[in-house]
């Protein structure tokens, strides 16, 4: 039978380690009964503090593999780690923590299982309305900047929890990219792609992993590795202030001579030095911010190290 992976990336979800066991029993047997399936479980552990690993070894039943890492290296890296250790035909990533529906899942495999000019279908979340304000302007703000003038779009909402087909998923291995925002990859190796829409259920434990400056780094990486827009404003506003300047100085001097009116020497002065200085201050941040990521790049590190490899066959 065609083999489906589903690539599963979890840190500290001990106390929902039991029933993602279970729906993932009972999506398996769909997969299997409804599709013709086989399944791999690819569980990631991305430098868990507890003991999820045994938890989830002792609960996972079937063919199943946990790559434990040697320590936290951040989603992104940890969805590459499950990529590469997939063996499937097909490749279906989603998180422990249950906020991905049962019923998604097979909508998802049913998408691309019934159209074959389909590469991927991706989910897209439709409770953005429930966000504040500030985090709804902030969240169309970033899409529309990562998107200006591109050649691919970033679809907004849509996250990792998507279906792959084989040559897809192989092409993606090939970008290695050591500061990754997965959201922006997946837009940029282009292929067919159709997303559907969905409500994610509750936590069944915990909270996010995800705080509000985790966000920001992740959104920061986003802009500095598929944007240059901000490069161009910041330099559009030094040219519009040397302008400025210029225009400033040339009514200084008609004054003083035309109409012999004395010259504001510091209040001038001081806001000559306020903004060009402010200026200055954030474009050394954005090319400090652009350097970094160029400077990662360039270091020949694995993108991550693993720890130990849990097989089901172990237990035989």
């Amino acid at each position: 039978m065609p083999l489906l992976s589903i690539v599963v990336p979890f840190l500290d979800e001990r106390e929902s380690a039991p029933a993602f066991a279970g729906f993932l029993k009972r999506l398996t047997l769909e997969l299997r009964d409804r599709f013709g399936l086989d399944t791999e479980i690819v569980l990631v552990d991305d430098g868990s503090t507890d003991d999820s690993v045994a938890r989830y070894a002792s609960l996972i039943e079937g063919n199943w593999k946990i790559a434990e890492l040697s320590r936290n290296f951040g989603k992104e890296i940890a969805l590459f780690a499950g990529l590469e250790l997939a063996a499937g035909d097909y490749v279906m990533m989603m998180d422990a923590d249950l906020q991905h529906p049962y019923d998604t899942c097979i909508k998802l495999v049913s998408g691309l299982l019934g159209d074959p000019e389909l590469d991927v279908v991706y989910s897209v979340r439709d409770d953005r309305v429930r966000e504040s304000p500030s985090k709804a302007v902030g969240s169309r703000f970033f899409f529309w900047l990562i998107n200006f003038r591109q050649r691919f779009i970033v679809p907004a909402n849509a996250g990792d929890f998507r279906i792959m087909r084989r040559p897809v998923v192989d092409a993606f291995l090939k970008v290695r990219d050591k500061h990754r925002f997965n959201k922006g990859l997946y837009a940029w190796a282009g292929f067919r792609q159709k997303g559907i829409h969905y409500i994610p259920d509750e936590r069944a434990n915990g909270v996010s992993k995800w705080s509000g400056l985790a966000l920001l780094s992740l959104s920061l990486e986003g802009v500095t590795s598929f944007s240059a827009l901000p490069l161009r404003v910041v330099s559009f506003c030094g040219a519009m202030a040397g302008l400025l300047g210029m225009i400033y100085g040339i009514k200084i001097i008609f004054e003083v001579v035309f109409d012999g009116i004395r010259v504001p020497g510091y209040p001038s002065l001081m806001v000559a030095v306020l903004v060009l200085g402010g200026l200055n201050l954030v474009l050394l941040g954005l090319l400090g911010e652009y350097l970094w990521v160029n400077t990662g790049e360039t270091k020949d590190r694995p993108l991550y190290l693993i720890r130990k490899l849990h097989q089901s066959s172990d237990r035989t």
